[in-house]
């Protein structure tokens, strides 16, 4: 009994050893797996500012690409005070350019009334309050009134990153279009109108006729790629049984009172489906002024927008039974502020079919602005911005006369 007892004891130790040895085993494996380790890892944080006024898709690549060097964009919104003493009095307020920066869809966090250039206290406060790891901006210079580098800090600490400048557009260009609309409004003269619009759809030049240095006013450097588009677009189409709506509109200067109406029209369904309309049909209903912007760089726009599944480039501005059938729309909607919201008393009204069929809905407008609110505001004040535009319009000559290529996207 004696020797079997100790058998028993010999195989029980080693069943017991066996055991700790696959335990161990086991233990080790579960730390050396990718999800272990993913949640221990801090996700990359990158910070980037701006003014964001008179919003459009080039600082929304800008926050594309800056989201791209890591797992969460903070965006710092400069205030309306800082904007004043920096550049000359904002288009937008802040609260409109909070409404803007925070519905870009690469967009994570926002923070209000952010300094226009990095302090060594708001750096610190960057890095320790928001864990920010790189602070980003784009390759043309930020310079300060005393010609001092806005980012030169942040370069110093080795914390700072860089991007391309997205060209064909800028803040300083889209208020140079409205100005030149006043300017040719004054003239009276209609071919001058229908020539201007051209001119912001296609990119030509404008020369100046009031006796100065005679460098052509550039309308638009922008020049539309199938990349682009596929870079700003969504990945997914509706699921076979999403509820689909369906808004369609001019969306020139997109502004917060679209990206409001586009946010209540988001909410009714699983699916957003905007339809944008062509230049033609917009300077048809809204004169020969409009767009400001032109159908390109409209779509560009919305498609920033995290409201926005799908857009329609060149949408018809009837909204037929072959559409509603082909994309599957369950309800067509309209904010009660727009344009040219009297649609209903129009001999051919384009929501006729949809509302025949009883899914078509008027919403609410959140905001009382519309693209006439924008320009009014830079007309109202012209002389202001006309002198902003000038000193700007300076910085952004020398840029396109000495540019060189940078890599990137």
């Amino acid at each position: 009994m004696g020797w079997e007892g100790e058998k028993v004891q010999r195989i029980l130790a080693s069943w017991l050893i066996g055991g700790l040895v696959i335990g161990m085993s086991l233990l080790g494996l579960r730390y050396a797996l990718p999800e272990h380790n993913k949640k221990k890892k801090r996700p990359i944080r990158v910070y980037m500012d701006g003014c964001f006024d008179m919003m459009h898709y080039g600082h929304c690549n800008a926050l594309r690409q800056a989201r791209a060097l890591g797992d969460q964009l903070v965006v710092g919104v400069v205030s309306d005070a800082e904007i004043t003493v920096n550049k000359g009095p904002p288009v937008t307020p802040l609260k409109e350019r909070m409404i803007m920066v925070s519905a870009v869809k690469w967009v994570d966090e926002v923070i209000p009334d952010a300094p226009y250039a990095i302090t060594e206290d708001f750096m610190r406060k960057l890095f320790d309050e928001y864990n920010i790891d790189y602070i980003i901006h784009g390759d043309d210079p930020c310079v300060l009134p005393d010609g001092s580098d806005a980012y030169a800090l942040a370069k110093k600490v080795g914390r700072y990153k860089q991007i391309k400048r997205t060209e064909g557009v800028s803040s300083t260009d889209i208020v140079g279009r409205m100005l030149l609309c006043l300017r040719e409004r004054s003239t009276g003269d209609s071919h001058n109108h229908s020539s201007l619009q051209r001119q912001f759809s296609h990119g030509h030049s404008h020369k100046s006729e009031d006796g100065g240095s005679g460098s052509g006013t550039r309308i638009s450097h922008f020049l539309p790629t199938s990349r682009r588009i596929v870079q700003f677009s969504n990945s997914k189409g509706p699921g076979p049984d999403a509820r689909i709506i369906y808004i369609d509109g001019a969306f020139d200067l997109f502004h917060a009172g679209h990206v409001e109406i586009l946010r209540l029209a988001r909410g009714l369904g699983d699916f957003l489906l905007v339809g944008i309309h062509t230049d033609q049909t917009v300077s048809a209903n809204r004169g020969a002024h409009r767009p400001i912007m032109n159908l390109h760089e409209r779509s560009l726009s919305v498609l920033a927008c995290q409201y926005a599944d799908e857009v329609i480039i060149g949408a018809p501005r009837e909204v037929s039974k072959d559409m509603i059938t082909t994309f599957n729309i369950s309800l067509v909607v309209q904010g009660t502020v727009a344009e040219d919201n009297d649609f209903q008393k129009d001999k051919q009204n384009p929501y006729a079919i949809p509302i025949s069929l009883g899914i078509f809905k008027l919403l609410e407008s959140p905001l009382d602005i519309t693209t006439s609110t924008i320009i009014k505001r830079i007309l109202s004040n012209h002389e202001a911005y006309q002198k902003r535009n000038e000193r700007k319009a300076e910085g952004e000559r020398r840029y396109y006369e000495d540019k060189t290529h940078v890599s990137g996207d």
